[in-house]
């Protein structure tokens, strides 16, 4: 996307580009003899004038105005890892001043999954800022819930609340549309502070006396909150990771939004974390256990080591003399059940199924049928068994997958499972 930045009026260039697994969103600002990266993390925001009106990443001198825009939109449909080649010193602001035309863009090219689930920040309690009459929560939820409340003199604007669930349908339909906007009177204050260098009645809403200057009409009676909305969100994502939890924001702005930021990268530098790991190249047991509802003595997955959605799943379970079952099967000869090695097989197959699916939170995953089993060595203690499954066939909630055991380069097991997705 190319464009004009809103507030530096400066030409600009912005490439959405690729990244591997946990690298995050990192700007690569290109000039014609340098180039920066600069992590979009609290620990590169600017602090001073230049961010009040704004959110400011700075690295090495080099500075990346209004990111909180873009931002947002990344965070508002899921993407977790890309780099944003950016050939100028802010993003373009989109032609109608909303973070839709960045959704566009990006799912009109698409998104991949790349076969780790994320890493999210769950609120673990109350967590409060306040800064005179500003002041943001943050309570506990398991999704990601923002609510603001914004108060203005202007009859147009008023008072206005909203509470949104960010999830991608919800973000493109309610809040990405919603656009910028200033107040008339505050215009030349902020263009001598060498801000809306390049704003215009088109990228921007501008109010005066509780009228709309040009031709625009609101898109939403509560437009205005909608787009505080989309600010903060854009702000609370420079914590690096997705959050989980529900925060409430009155009459904020970017320079509380930043402020508050912090205190949330505080405490999860400083929480315990054993599960999942900080760089993880697998998915460990504590991300297992995020998305399959078995626990001991009946969760038979240890790691996932591959996963393609919607393709295939490799996993492993690690075999120990501690399994409950040995104590019966068979005592002074151990060995693992068969039918709990499909057991094993099917659970892994539920982790690709459910990594297929929206909102795996809500669902189950029923094992209804099996063909084509066959047993072909013994599992004793201190194997490791690999498994290995493709899915064959998708159709609603309907599944069928392939699925191989091994244990080193023996095949010891195999069948085809059929499976449906319920509702918890």
């Amino acid at each position: 996307m190319s464009g004009i930045g809103l507030h530096t009026g400066t030409e600009s260039r912005l490439t959405f580009m690729p990244a591997p697994i946990n690298t995050g969103i990192v700007f690569e600002v290109r000039s014609a003899d340098s180039v920066v990266e600069i992590p979009a993390h609290i620990d590169s925001v600017l602090v001073g004038e230049e961010s009040i009106r704004n959110t400011t990443l700075i690295k090495d001198g080099v500075k990346v105005f209004t990111v909180e825009h873009v931002l947002g939109a990344l965070a508002g449909i899921g993407v977790t890892n890309c780099r944003l080649v950016l050939e100028g010193n802010e993003p373009p602001e989109p032609p109608d001043g909303s973070a839709l035309p960045f959704i566009e863009l990006l799912e009109g090219n698409g998104l991949t999954e790349q076969g780790l689930p994320v890493g999210y920040y769950r609120i673990p309690g109350l967590i409060e800022y306040r800064e005179g009459d500003v002041e943001i929560t943050a309570e506990p939820s398991d999704k990601l819930l923002l609510t603001f409340h914004i108060d203005y003199d202007d009859p147009l604007i008023g008072h206005q609340e909203a509470t949104y669930e960010i999830c991608p349908d919800i973000f493109r339909n309610e809040i990405a549309p919603a656009r910028t906007f200033a107040l008339k009177r505050d215009v030349p204050m902020l263009q001598a502070m060498g801000l809306a260098q390049g704003g215009t009645l088109r990228n921007a809403i501008v109010i005066e006396d509780g009228e709309l200057l040009g031709e625009q009409e609101l898109r939403f009676p509560d437009e205005f909150v909608r787009h505080k909305i989309l600010d903060l969100l854009g702000d609370i994502y420079l914590l690096g990771m997705p959050i989980k939890g529900h925060i409430t924001a009155h009459r904020s702005g970017h320079a509380a939004n930043v402020a508050f930021t912090r205190i949330l990268a505080k405490r999860e530098r400083s929480a315990v974390r054993v599960y999942p790991a900080r760089e993880p190249s697998y998915w460990d047991i504590g991300s297992i256990m995020e998305l399959m509802p078995h626990r001991y003595p009946f969760l038979l997955v240890d790691r996932i080591t591959e996963l393609e959605p919607g393709k295939r799943v490799l996993g492993l379970k690690n075999v120990s003399i501690n399994e409950p079952f040995f104590q019966g099967h068979f005592p002074g000869h151990p060995i693992m059940p068969a039918v709990l090695i499909i057991e094993a097989m099917a659970q892994t197959g539920g982790v690709l199924l459910l990594s297929s699916v929206e909102n795996p939170d809500g669902k189950l995953v029923y094992f209804t049928g099996i063909d084509k089993a066959r047993f072909r060595q013994p599992v004793t203690p201190g194997d490791q068994i690999r498994f290995e499954l493709k899915l064959l066939k998708l159709r609603g909630p309907i599944c069928k997958m392939r699925g191989e055991a091994w244990v080193d380069q023996e095949l010891v097991a195999e069948a085809e499972l059929m499976s449906t997705i319920v509702d918890r």
